[in-house]
């Protein structure tokens, strides 16, 4: 283990940065943690985690001086402190010894995998529980119950870890997760989110998930996506909601995939990879975000489910009492109110494009009002229903999904230009408008300027004299 670990180490120009900084500052660390991990792995080094013996602001400062970026204290209890480098692409987070020793400190880690330490300095590695050997072996494994009882979020983090690294829990592991798996309620909502994020944008979120619920993890954190297992669907769907959604969620992802893209949605496949690749919030790009809308787009399923008289099976409303829903999960978890406003608007409009299926062609008019609706998540709602539709394998499913598919290509290029340019507006101001029809400002006026936006997008009035034309045909009640 120790020559193949030197090697990484020694290839991560960080690293090298730090070894120096701190030799010349005369300052004790270990390398800690994630970091050997992902040196054992052959895994980008861009977290760095350092454990200090003595002042770590004083070892921050000299971190972040090597790395030529800025440094702030993480928490105040623990006394973490984190630097980063110049470009932001490296994170260094350094902690005091957890402990008189780094054998002491390593004792108190989570999984063998992270109980892992090699002097900074240099020197040979400390591997006390068999981490390197879990790791070989693609095996997860606490440091027995006493590492939940010490911080509750380790069940997720758990969960987390095997859908990042594709690895799985041995037995007593898993056991003593689903016994852990209740005090997932205690941690902070921003702290569950994290470890969420982390697992929905992890190359084996699928398996992650289903691991999460088996373990009871899921269910903890996420009641509400929990409670969609067992709930039947008409015979336009071939699975129960829960498995719907984990299959909304792998079209989802694979559709991220610029090859799937272009399969699905044609010569505007790139210019909506580039869009879904926008930062968006919470450290997540537009395209990430759409691995929540996929998990939560039919969440209030359970709650509108409805039998008719010939057992027909509906869920009305489900699209608007969504958007409430992920409101009420998203303020738990402490997400910022524009992912949260996102998230809600991909739930609710996540019908619209199914909608028009049988209204082709479609005229300008029906186009605005599809973008209309969805306004700022017009072009990732569509790619979403593309999801939705090809998850879905009941009854005419084919014929359906080619269907949507011609929908979603005849709506993306629009979508991308209202992305682009933003919506249209009427061809004059309110106030003009006001002034011609000789009316005062109100919600009239604005149901006017509304009106003359559309038309604007659909050609029937361009200039302000055929909108002003428009407007009093509009008072008048003759159109």
């Amino acid at each position: 283990m120790s020559g193949d670990l030197d090697r990484a180490l020694g290839q991560s120009t960080a690293v090298a940065a730090l070894r120096a900084g701190f030799a010349e500052a005369g300052i004790e660390a270990w390398l800690v943690g994630g970091v050997v991990r992902d040196a054992l792995l052959g895994r980008p080094l861009t977290d760095v985690d350092l454990a200090v013996a003595g002042d770590v602001e004083q070892a921050a400062r000299v971190a972040a001086r090597a790395l030529g970026g800025p440094r702030f204290p993480l928490s105040e209890r623990f006394g973490g402190w984190r630097a980063l480098s110049r470009d932001r692409a490296v994170t260094c987070d350094l902690s005091p010894l957890q402990g008189e020793t780094i054998a002491a400190d390593l004792a108190q880690r989570d999984f063998t995998l992270n109980a892992l330490a090699v002097p900074l300095a240099g020197g040979a590695p400390l591997d006390p529980f068999g981490g390197a050997a879990d790791l070989a072996a693609g095996r997860l494994r606490v440091l027995g119950a006493a590492a939940y009882d010490a911080d509750p979020l380790r069940p997720l983090r758990l969960v987390r870890l095997a859908a990042e690294l594709g690895m799985a829990p041995d037995a007593e592991t898993e056991r003593l997760t689903a016994a852990a798996a209740p005090r997932l309620a205690e941690p902070a909502g921003e702290r569950v989110f994290g470890e969420l994020r982390r697992l929905l944008t992890a190359p084996g979120a699928i398996a992650g998930l289903r691991l999460a619920e088996r373990l009871g993890v899921l269910a903890a954190i996420l009641p509400e996506v929990a409670a969609l297992e067992g709930v039947e669907q008409s015979r336009y769907h071939h699975l129960d909601v829960y498995e719907h959604t984990l299959a909304v969620l792998e079209e989802q992802i694979a559709l991220l995939e610029p090859d799937r893209l272009a399969e699905v949605l044609g010569a505007d496949a790139a210019e909506v990879g580039a869009v879904l690749a926008e930062p968006l919030a919470d450290e997540l790009t537009r395209g990430e975000a759409l691995r929540f809308g996929a998990l939560f787009h039919d969440v209030a399923k359970p709650q509108t489910r409805a039998v008719g008289e010939e057992g027909r099976v509906t869920f009305y409303g489900h699209d608007a009492a969504g958007a409430e829903l992920i409101g009420t999960i998203f303020r738990r978890l402490r997400t910022s109110e524009r992912l949260r406003v996102h998230v809600g608007a991909l739930a609710r409009h996540h019908l619209a494009a199914g909608f028009l299926v049988h209204e082709r062609p479609l005229d300008r008019a029906q186009v605005y009002g599809y973008l209309d609706r969805c306004g700022d998540v017009a072009v990732d709602v569509t790619v979403l229903s593309c999801a939705d539709r090809l998850a879905t394998r009941g009854r005419n499913a084919e014929r359906a999904i080619e269907a949507h598919l011609e929908v979603a290509r005849e709506l993306i290029g629009p979508a991308l230009r209202w992305h682009a340019e933003g919506p249209p507006r009427a061809p004059l101001r309110g106030d003009e408008l006001a002034r011609a029809l000789g009316i005062d400002p109100g919600p009239e006026l604005g149901r006017l300027m509304g009106s003359l936006a559309a038309a604007a997008y659909t050609g029937e009035a361009v200039t302000p004299e055929q909108a002003i034309a428009l407007a009093r045909r509009l008072l008048a009640g003759d159109c």
